[in-house]
């Protein structure tokens, strides 16, 4: 399996709006970070993640691509990699 490269150090937090499909990047390679602009695709094995937005509000996505709940920040950017 392909290993993610981390894309932030911390969370994208993100304006979403309630039944919009969002895909956010798994694989760290997008330069539209948190989503996904294809760059998976020459990255091996990983893919985007679906998040549908139940109701409008700010989300915080993963920027370390460590999370054990993804697409969202779990706090995994604030352990030592």
């Amino acid at each position: 399996m392909s290993t993610p490269v981390r894309a932030s150090d911390t969370p994208f937090a993100v304006q979403v709006v309630q039944g919009k499909d969002y895909w956010w990047c798994a694989c760290g390679r997008s330069k539209a970070q948190p989503f996904c602009d294809g760059s998976h695709r020459t990255a091996g094995d990983i893919r985007p993640v679906k998040f549908r937005a139940e109701v409008s509000a700010t989300v915080s996505f993963c920027g370390c691509k460590a999370t054990g709940n993804p697409p969202l920040c779990d706090g995994s950017h604030t352990r030592p990699t």
